[in-house]
């Protein structure tokens, strides 16, 4: 290769990883400024009336336990629960593995402190965000959800439901500092870019499954 053909590939390079950066800053910044207006109190009325509190799963420890991140969005969950915003929790997380399980954790916490258990509906199959969305319409038939999790993610959680065609709103459970927020939002930056996508394409969940109405079931049916 010549050097001015060199010079034109490098060229060619530098313009097309600048598009990149551009429409990868652009779509998080869009993402942010239309999400943000579905982000309320817990106190808001808007959030009245939902059929079920979504609250998104994280990782558990190997001792079955919740991690801090996960562990402080099931609390938000659980006060909004007692607060009256809806009727059901809805755990929605990994149980990909037989020996992982995020939902049975999520649930046992809220049910440990004195919810109802066939008021925590389980989704076994959230796999990604945009999954338990995804599920949380077709599978749970669910119309308008308060989406529970840290601020961060919520922005790109009320993008995919507000897509989906949910009514969608989000209290975020920041309860405490946790160590690797700036290694969460480099993961998120790009977590984003790919959400645009999964948008655009209209891609279906890993699995879908036949339909657990949250509004007239009972948590027990969804019991792995």
């Amino acid at each position: 290769m010549n050097i001015s053909k060199r010079k034109t590939f490098l060229k060619k390079i530098f313009i097309l990883c600048g598009a990149f950066i551009f429409v990868a800053l652009w779509i998080n910044y869009d993402m942010v400024r239309f999400s943000k207006q579905y982000i309320k109190h817990p106190d808001d009325e808007r959030l009245m009336g939902a059929d079920c509190i979504l609250v998104l799963g994280a990782r558990v420890w190997r001792n079955g336990q919740p991690s801090h991140i996960l562990e402080d969005r099931i609390i938000t969950g659980i006060d909004l629960y007692r607060a009256g915003i809806a009727p059901a929790l809805l755990m929605s997380g990994d149980h990909g593995r037989k020996n992982y399980d995020e939902v049975k954790a999520m649930k046992q916490y809220a049910v440990e402190r004195n919810i109802p258990a066939n008021r925590v509906f389980t989704d076994h199959a959230g796999f990604s965000t945009y999954d338990s969305c995804y599920r949380a319409r077709d599978v749970f038939c669910a119309k308008k959800v308060v989406i529970v999790t840290q601020q961060y993610h919520l922005y790109r959680a009320l993008y995919i439901a507000r897509c989906l065609g949910l009514e969608a709103y989000g209290v975020a459970s920041d309860r405490r500092f946790i160590y690797g927020e700036k290694r969460r939002q480099i993961r998120e930056f790009f977590a984003r870019i790919k959400a645009v996508g999964a948008v655009l394409i209209k891609a279906s969940p890993r699995y879908l499954g036949e339909q657990i109405p949250i509004q007239t079931s009972s948590g027990s049916a969804t019991d792995g």
